[in-house]
């Protein structure tokens, strides 16, 4: 029989309700800082004569980071605690950001071209800054999972997380759309700024965790636990198909609706606004209210993204163009509490660092590979992309539907952590 572990209640001593708000907002800042960029990063490639595959490469570089070093993030956030962490983390994003930010502007004034600026763009918007974004899902994941003793108030926590995420993503887009009518380098120079203010926020008003509470030696966790892998591998196929689109969406946006660059940043910003409002709908009303499974959820939710990559295929005008990403955004934001939520359910305290940290690197993983497949894929022929998605939800959807184990998940009950550690028997 495959061993399972059950899920610990909270510590007995209750988080305070700032404490969590000041966590949060240092999340959605973080986030409001990525999303700022994201719209103007394929009209600031072509401004600095960067091929669409150096862009994917750049995002998949930041993508690798996460595979990397999120589990390493997610124990020491058990083990440092949740301060140090984002403090670190936080105060790397704001020397990267800034960084990048000059050399953007010195590729737009021609000074640095070519190869020099591919390799500085990797260096500092990739693994920079990815080895700083990363520290940022799993802090927050773990700290939700460590607070919520059910399987319905860890659901709903993991959703305030998503929604916070898609509040900064409409956030980002609308700043990032405005500020582009000033110019690109504008939002580049906001995102460091971002930081700052959550690095701030953390320093001054997020109190540590007293010694006692924290994990000395958080468990590592393996990605073939079969407790997890299903819940992995619903959540790979989920964000590879989000990467094939999601970097693409700028080029989607400029070619279709034939705009110069500035206009063309502007525009992404209200695509990726439409997905944002997609997002916080399903998590801030959809997924509270129907106290759905995390197998429910991914069900649902992958139906509903393939149906809006079935929309996005056709080229039919703006309207359409916009629905379909808003569509998208639903269902993704339907599908993500069940996959962040899910594994959590079936592992004790100690390993919720170490899951959490798997998780974010599943998300990872899917963006080392996607971004660059995704503007290859857009480059033979632009609908090319979208249809992989469909293909791999489609997939997803089919999964989750039919494998055993998401009709078969024990229920999850307070337990001593120490006796779920004794029944795992194999870390």
């Amino acid at each position: 029989m495959t061993p399972t572990a059950e899920a610990v209640p909270a510590p007995s001593t209750a988080v305070p309700a700032p404490q969590i708000k000041v966590l949060l907002t240092a999340v959605f800042l973080a986030y409001l800082a990525q999303m700022t960029l994201n719209p103007i990063i394929a009209p600031l490639s072509r401004e600095v004569g960067l091929a669409e595959w150096q862009v994917g490469v750049t995002i998949s570089s930041a993508a690798i980071m996460m595979v990397l070093v999120s589990g390493a993030w997610g124990r020491r956030s058990q083990s440092w605690g949740r301060k140090p962490v984002l403090v670190l983390a936080l105060a790397l994003g704001v020397v990267t950001t800034s960084v990048f930010a000059v050399i953007a502007q010195l590729g737009m004034a021609g000074l640095i071209t070519g190869t020099t600026l591919f390799v500085l763009f990797v260096v500092f918007r990739g693994i920079g800054f990815g080895l700083s974004i990363s520290a940022i899902p799993p802090t927050a994941q773990a700290y939700i999972a460590d607070i919520t003793p059910d399987e319905q108030t860890r659901v709903a926590g993991m959703a305030r997380v998503g929604a916070v995420q898609g509040v900064a993503q409409i956030a980002g887009a609308v700043i990032g759309g405005l500020l582009a009518w000033f110019g690109l380098l504008t939002p580049l120079i906001a995102v460091p700024l971002l930081f700052t203010f959550g690095l701030l926020l953390v320093l001054g008003r997020l109190r540590r965790e007293p010694r006692t509470t924290l994990i000395e030696k958080p468990t590592r966790v393996r990605p073939t636990d079969p407790r997890i892998w299903p819940f992995l591998l619903a959540g790979f196929g989920l964000f590879t198909a989000l990467g094939f689109v999601q970097i693409v969406t700028g080029f989607i946006v400029q070619d279709r609706l034939h705009l110069d660059a500035n206009t063309a940043g502007v525009l992404t910003g209200a695509a990726l606004l439409a997905a944002g409002l997609g997002m916080v709908l399903a998590q801030g009303l959809i997924v509270p209210r129907t106290s759905w499974t995390p197998a429910t959820l991914l069900r649902v939710g992958g139906a509903v993204v393939l149906a809006g990559f079935l929309l996005l295929v056709p080229d039919a005008g703006p309207i359409l163009l916009f629905g379909s990403i808003a569509v998208v955004g639903i269902g993704f934001g339907i599908a993500m509490p069940g996959f962040t939520a899910g594994p959590t359910l079936l592992v004790t305290r100690e390993e919720q660092g170490g899951l959490a940290g798997l998780v974010a690197a599943t998300m990872g993983l899917t963006f080392v590979v996607a971004p660059t497949a995704g503007t290859a894929l857009y480059s033979a022929w632009p609908p090319l992309p979208v249809m992989v998605g469909a293909a791999i939800m489609a997939i997803l959807t089919t999964f989750v539907l039919t494998y055993p184990r998401f009709r078969q998940l024990p229920p999850a009950t307070p337990a001593d952590s120490r006796a779920g550690q004794a029944s795992r028997g194999d870390h």
